[in-house]
């Protein structure tokens, strides 16, 4: 080798090593990929008035389904009753002792771990403090002693980039502020280092990332003007913030730019500059068409083919069922969605999607969702016995038992690592 060459090669050595060092995220974690794993969305939404009592009024409740709160270490009155003439309660999700439960039963049933969701409204560095960044924190500290994987999800909800300029470069808002926010909480939080055991997911050994919302119609910006690819450049390529795989979240017909998605090619230019595509497919499939399976599949396939062309990959949602009653009652009056709306079946068609998707290729997934009670897509434990109202309705669990969802999402796991034969029919509990 040429001198030139030799002193080139320890260049770059060094530039390697220098920026390496500068890292603010740990190198190693228990989870390097995320292929092989059962990920579920962790809302982390429910807080507690001022009061101190959780849905005052049967008139504003504005959830389909009831938590099972026999575990929780500390609960809050509501203004309703149960079936037995005593009040009903319900959890903070900013107690920490609320979410040690929820991580100590993921590690229970065997679900690999969440991706907190960020909103982007808590992502302004006045709405920094409080509920959100203390769900995080204590998130973070919980799966750590509980071993589960974990990541952030950046919910571009709630961003509005047609209001008026501000310190922005473009009009109105844009995901500026996540890369500030990114920053506070790999520094302040040390969400990327955790004390402890390091569980922080990774994907090809990088930090794993998700920006959801990215190419769907109903929002209230262009994904052409609120600086996407500088906030993924940051992602990949800062020396010290960066160095993270990215995970973006689109619409299910992403891929031909049509029904529930934009129709610019742009979004495929974003999606292949990243590492993951995660179609949102809540209220896409019901159990109630015949064949819609045969759809679900079919669509897993075309997507996956996609993504290997571009050496992307690929992870499907699964979700238990919908419901969206009561806040469809309260939003929008003259337009009430009826109760369960796509019904759970007992757990059948949230095992025909898990089993439907590994069949098809699929080497990880993603549950929609672990704490959703308010469109009814929630595994963690329910109530088969919620409040009594003539007003507000709830979803049950088919006579199943509270933790049903969570074992099936356990099962489901083994499945797709291949620990247990691969099946249509839902398993029964001995």
């Amino acid at each position: 080798m040429s001198i030139k060459k030799t002193l080139l090669v320890h260049s770059l050595i060094m530039i390697s090593l220098v920026l390496s060092s500068q890292t603010r995220h740990a190198s190693e974690s228990r989870f390097k990929s995320y292929k092989g794993l059962v990920m579920a969305g962790y809302q982390g939404w429910f807080r507690l008035p001022e009061d101190g009592i959780m849905y005052p009024d049967e008139n504003k409740v504005a959830i389909d389904m009831w938590p099972d709160v026999s575990e929780y270490k500390k609960t809050y009155p509501t203004g309703l009753k149960l079936a037995d003439g005593s009040t009903a309660c319900f959890f903070n999700s900013a107690d920490e002792s609320t979410i040690d439960i929820h991580f100590k039963w993921m590690k229970e049933y065997g679900l690999d771990g969440v991706f907190m969701q960020r909103f982007f409204n808590a992502a302004k560095p006045n709405n920094r403090k409080g509920h959100s960044t203390d769900v995080l924190k204590y998130a973070f500290a919980a799966a750590s002693k509980y071993e589960r994987a974990i990541a952030v999800m950046y919910d571009l909800s709630g961003l509005n980039a047609n209001v008026s300029p501000r310190i922005y470069p473009f009009q109105g808002e844009d995901v500026s502020v996540l890369i500030d926010d990114w920053k506070f909480i790999v520094d302040s939080l040390k969400l990327t280092n955790q004390k402890g055991t390091k569980t922080y997911l990774q994907h090809n050994g990088k930090p794993l990332v998700c920006i959801w919302g990215v190419g769907n119609p109903d929002r209230g910006y262009d994904i052409r003007k609120i600086g996407l690819e500088r906030f993924m450049d940051f992602l990949k390529n800062d020396p010290e913030y960066g160095g993270c795989s990215i995970m973006l979240g689109v619409p299910t017909f992403w891929r031909d730019l049509n029904a529930d998605c934009i129709h610019d090619p742009y979004l495929h230019e974003l999606i292949k500059q990243a590492d993951i595509v995660l179609p949102w497919m809540v209220q896409r499939f019901t159990p109630l068409l015949h064949h819609d399976m045969d759809r679900y599949r079919d669509i897993i396939l075309d997507d996956i083919k996609w993504c290997k062309e571009y050496n992307i990959d690929y992870v499907p949602i699964v979700t238990p069922g919908f419901s969206w009653h009561n806040l469809s009652r309260i939003k929008y009056p003259d337009d009430i969605k009826p109760l369960g709306s796509i019904p759970r079946q007992g757990g059948r068609f949230y095992w025909q999607q898990i089993s439907t998707a590994i069949l098809a290729g699929a080497d990880m997934l993603y549950v929609a969702m672990f704490d959703e009670v308010n469109e009814g897509t929630a595994i963690f434990k329910v109530s088969n016995n919620p409040p009594v109202s003539t007003v507000a309705k709830f979803v049950d669990l088919d006579g199943k038992p509270s933790d049903h969802y969570l074992w099936l999402t356990g099962q489901g796991a083994k499945m797709l690592r291949k620990e247990i034969p691969v099946t249509f029919n839902m398993p029964e509990r001995k």
